[in-house]
C-alpha cells in the first residue's frame, strides 16, 4: 500500500497521505474516511453490532438506539439498513445537518436534544434520553459506545495492525479522543508491540475527558463533557489540547492544498505539527489518524457565515494559515497555539 505525497495524493485507494509538503514536517496521515460510512466509526459499529448478535442481545424485532454526535450514527444507520434493523440516533444541535440528512436517507430516525447537561455539553442529556427510552420499551437495544469494549477492540484488531504493518519503525502516534475507543485500542496494541511507540492523545479545549474546566465546543467529533469510561490514562504518554480556532485553521490550510478533512482531523493534525515542531521530525516516524473527510462539514467549518458568527472575521487571515512545523518563508520553527498536559 503506497504512501502518497500530498501534491500527488489523488488516488482513491490510498490510505496514507504524506503531509510534509503542506506542513514542512514528516507526518503521515492515516485516512479512515474512504469506506461506505465515511468514517472510522464503521469499524466500531460493526464490532459492537456483531458482538450483540453473537450474545443474543440483538433480536429480529430489536430497535437499535445510540447517542452519537454524527459519524457513529451514520455507520449504525448503514449497518442497520443492511441487516434489517430499525435504528434511532440521539444527537444534538451540533450535529452537522448533512450528517442528520444522511442518517434519515438511510431510513433511520434522528432525535435532537436541546438541553445542556451540567458540564455545559449535550452528552449527559443524550444519554439520559436513551436510558429513558430503553426503560420504556424492551425492544430498544443500546450498544453504548461509551462503555462497550467492542469500541476499542475494533481498533486493536484493525486500525493499529494496519499502521504497524505499514510503518514497522513507528515512533509516535497521534490519536483524537472522543469515546476513547480508537485511542485505547491502538494504545493497547502498541504496548504489546516489538518496539516502544509514544501515544499522544489529542483533545479539544473545553472537553473534560482528561479533566479541566468545561468550555464551549462547537465542532462535533472529539471531546467529551464527561470522562470517557473506556479511558485508561496509564496507556497514554501525553495529552495535547487544541483550540477550535487552530482546528479550523488547519482544516482550511489542508483544503487550500486540495485535501478536505473533517474537524477531528484538523484537531489531530494541529496537535501533531505542534509536537513535531517542538521535538523535531527529521528522524521521527510519526502517524496521525484522520477519522473522516470534510464533506459533512461544508455547512460549518467550511462555511464563512458560520465561522464569522462564532469566531469573528479575522480567524482565517492568511498569516494564520502559515503556521506549522516550519514557516514557509523561513527556516525558523513556527509552532501554533496549543495547550499541553
Amino acid at each position: 500500500m503506497p504512501v502518497i505525497s500530498a501534491p500527488h495524493a489523488f488516488n482513491e485507494g490510498s490510505l496514507f497521505i504524506d503531509l510534509e509538503a503542506i506542513f514542512g514536517c514528516r507526518l503521515f496521515l492515516k485516512c479512515e474516511g474512504f469506506n461506505f460510512a465515511g468514517s472510522i466509526k464503521l469499524k466500531a459499529a460493526n464490532e459492537m453490532v456483531e458482538s450483540a448478535e453473537r450474545d443474543g442481545t440483538l433480536k429480529p424485532d430489536s430497535i437499535l438506539v445510540e447517542s452519537s454526535s454524527g459519524n457513529l450514527g451514520v455507520a449504525l444507520s448503514m449497518i442497520a439498513a443492511s441487516k434489517g434493523y430499525r435504528f434511532l440516533c440521539v444527537t444534538d444541535s451540533r450535529c452537522n445537518l448533512s450528517t442528520r440528512l444522511l442518517m434519515e436517507a438511510l431510513g433511520s430516525q434522528v432525535h435532537i436534544v436541546a438541553d445542556l447537561d451540567s458540564n455545559g455539553g449535550f452528552l449527559g442529556t443524550r444519554i439520559e434520553y436513551v436510558r429513558e427510552l430503553c426503560a420504556s420499551d424492551d425492544r430498544y437495544v443500546w450498544l453504548s459506545q461509551y462503555t462497550n469494549a467492542g469500541n476499542w477492540r475494533a481498533h486493536y484488531r484493525t486500525t493499529a495492525p494496519e499502521i504497524a504493518a505499514h510503518f514497522p519503525r513507528l515512533d509516535v502516534l497521534f490519536i483524537g479522543t472522543g469515546t476513547a475507543g480508537t485511542l485505547m485500542g491502538c494504545a493497547r496494541y502498541f504496548r504489546e508491540w516489538k518496539r516502544p511507540v509514544r501515544i499522544v492523545a489529542v483533545d479539544s479545549v473545553g472537553s473534560v475527558a482528561f479533566g479541566g474546566e468545561p468550555g464551549r465546543r462547537m465542532i462535533p467529533g472529539l471531546g467529551m463533557s464527561m470522562r470517557p469510561p473506556l479511558l485508561d490514562e496509564s496507556l497514554v504518554d501525553e495529552v495535547i489540547r487544541v483550540e477550535e480556532a487552530d482546528t479550523i485553521r488547519t482544516c482550511h490550510r489542508m483544503a487550500r492544498r486540495g485535501f478536505l478533512f473533517g474537524g477531528s482531523t484538523g484537531t489531530v493534525v494541529s496537535a501533531a505539527t505542534d509536537w513535531l515542531a517542538r521535538h523535531g521530525s527529521r528522524d521521527v516516524t510519526a502517524v496521525a489518524i484522520a477519522p473522516d473527510l470534510g464533506e459533512r462539514y461544508l455547512d460549518t467549518i467550511y462555511q464563512t457565515n458560520w465561522l464569522q458568527d462564532l469566531y469573528g472575521d479575522q480567524l482565517l487571515d492568511s498569516g494564520e494559515l502559515n503556521t506549522g512545523c516550519w514557516d514557509e518563508n523561513s527556516t525558523s520553527r513556527a509552532p501554533g497555539r496549543r495547550r499541553r498536559s
